[in-house]
């Protein structure tokens, strides 16, 4: 059996471009590698800060340097790339026009899929930090429009300690504390939204109350670990044993 070689490393089929940021990641959270059944590969965009993203648009001038982490972590020999934002929607198919291998920024990319799933006449909840940032310039940027879907945007309430920890870029956090905000604002979903279908959370570090949220809801809870689970079955096809 003859190998290919190129590259440094191997095996590391997920590349992740991370902000640049020092709060704690609990397993299920992007940037914590246990969350994965595989090894994963990071590149950190230097000032890349949370405040830079998390507004109507991502910083313009960060685009060059997610750009040039796409390219290094293509060189370094991964399969396909994803970020630790789902903020960088617009940032999507800049991204992709950037590498020869598949890019999937933010998790508002299954957002078309869930809605196919659950009908016309039910609602996709789009689950974020900062509702009154997200809007449809970052679904463009993932290829469909707040027109079109019927969706429902929740966001946190404005004295949250979820965004104070995230977005504040603090060094402590209470799992306790932040599970209890995301089980509230569940309900909260769910009691304005009596038609929801399906919840997508377009916030990488609330993998790790997805649990919890579809515990409470019901619902299928799509996130980034979704998309990149997908991704994985889909470049590595299960081998089947015939009889």
């Amino acid at each position: 059996m003859k190998l290919k070689g190129g590259f440094t490393n191997y095996g590391e089929v997920i590349g992740v471009i991370m902000l640049d940021t020092r709060f704690p990641r609990p397993a299920g959270d992007i940037g914590n590698a246990r969350s994965y059944d595989f090894p994963v590969r990071y590149k950190t965009v230097q000032g890349a800060l949370p405040v830079r993203i998390m507004g109507d648009d991502p910083d313009p001038e960060l685009l060059e340097p997610f750009i040039a982490a796409a390219r290094e972590l293509e060189r370094e020999g991964v399969k396909g790339i994803t970020t630790s934002c789902g903020f960088l929607a617009p940032f999507q198919r800049k991204l992709a026009e950037a590498v020869n291998i598949p890019v999937f920024a933010s998790a508002l990319l299954q957002v078309p899929v869930a809605s196919a799933l659950i009908g016309k006449n039910r609602t996709v909840g789009v689950f974020t930090e900062r509702r009154q940032h997200m809007n449809d310039r970052h679904f463009q940027g993932v290829g469909w429009s707040q027109k079109n879907l019927r969706i429902h945007v929740q966001g946190m309430k404005p004295d949250a300690k979820f965004p104070q920890v995230y977005i504040g870029n603090q060094t402590e956090l209470d799992f306790d504390v932040l599970r209890a905000e995301m089980e509230d604002m569940t309900r909260d979903f769910l009691r304005d939204c009596p038609d929801a279908g399906a919840i997508v959370l377009e916030c990488t570090n609330m993998c790790p109350f997805s649990t919890f949220i579809a515990n409470i809801s019901g619902l299928p809870v799509f996130d980034i670990n979704t998309m990149i689970n997908l991704f994985m079955n889909a470049s590595r096809p299960r081998v089947f044993e015939q009889a």
